[in-house]
């Protein structure tokens, strides 16, 4: 039987530049350039062949000697790299809590630059400013001691009972503050020198020798 075919049926069998012409238009789709290795793969893979060949060709005398001196210099540059790529992990944290949330305000500003607005406020006799300001240095600090986080959705009271728990002799100065704070910031009570004390209560008791283990 006699069969026919059309020009645009390939050959069965393709001469040389045919199927090399094959080969590279298979060769050229996505899925074979996402299979390729990465920079970082091919850094890893060398990384780990070199350590492989420094411990199973066993040297022996004084170039065993040198090849731990060199086995631990590479060791130290990988940490230093790492290092200055990635940085320290508690930096960057609290990089990122700075530039959060504090009892739903944006508030981008340190414990002490906190602490310093809130003494300019009192010295010019802006409590109501004073005492927000110094509670939220208060809040701010116990973040910054990874004693209390202070995430998105946390409230005065609750920041202040959860600090308690972790620091008990200061509870109670705790909860008056954070009244202070809530008083002055939702009530709109007007702040004062005394409840800008109570703040400054709880901040000191915190602070004192006796919940220096709380800080650890």
């Amino acid at each position: 039987m006699l069969v026919l075919l059309s020009d645009d049926v390939p050959p069965l069998a393709p001469d040389g530049d045919q199927a090399r012409r094959w080969a590279q238009e298979e060769l050229a789709q996505p899925v074979y350039a996402a299979a390729k290795p990465t920079l970082a793969d091919r850094i890893a893979q060398a990384v780990s062949d070199f350590f492989a060949h420094l411990f199973t060709s066993a040297p022996t005398g004084a170039w065993a000697w040198w090849v731990g001196v060199v086995a631990a210099i590479v060791v130290v540059l990988v940490v230093v790299a790492a290092f200055f790529i990635w940085g320290r992990p508690r930096a960057a944290l609290r990089t990122r809590r700075a530039a959060g949330e504090l009892f739903g305000d944006a508030e981008g500003r340190t414990a002490a630059q906190l602490r310093r607005a809130a003494d300019a406020a009192a010295a010019r006799g802006a409590w109501d400013e004073a005492v927000i300001l110094r509670f939220r240095a208060l809040a701010r600090g116990l973040d910054e001691r990874d004693i209390v986080s202070t995430g998105p959705g946390a409230t005065a009271h609750s920041f202040a009972r959860a600090a308690g728990r972790r620091i008990p002799s200061a509870a109670a100065a705790l909860e008056s503050a954070a009244g202070a704070f809530d008083d002055v910031r939702y009530l709109r009570r007007p702040g004062s020198s005394a409840l800008y004390d109570r703040v400054l209560d709880a901040e000191t008791a915190t602070t004192a020798p006796a919940v220096a283990g709380a800080t650890a």
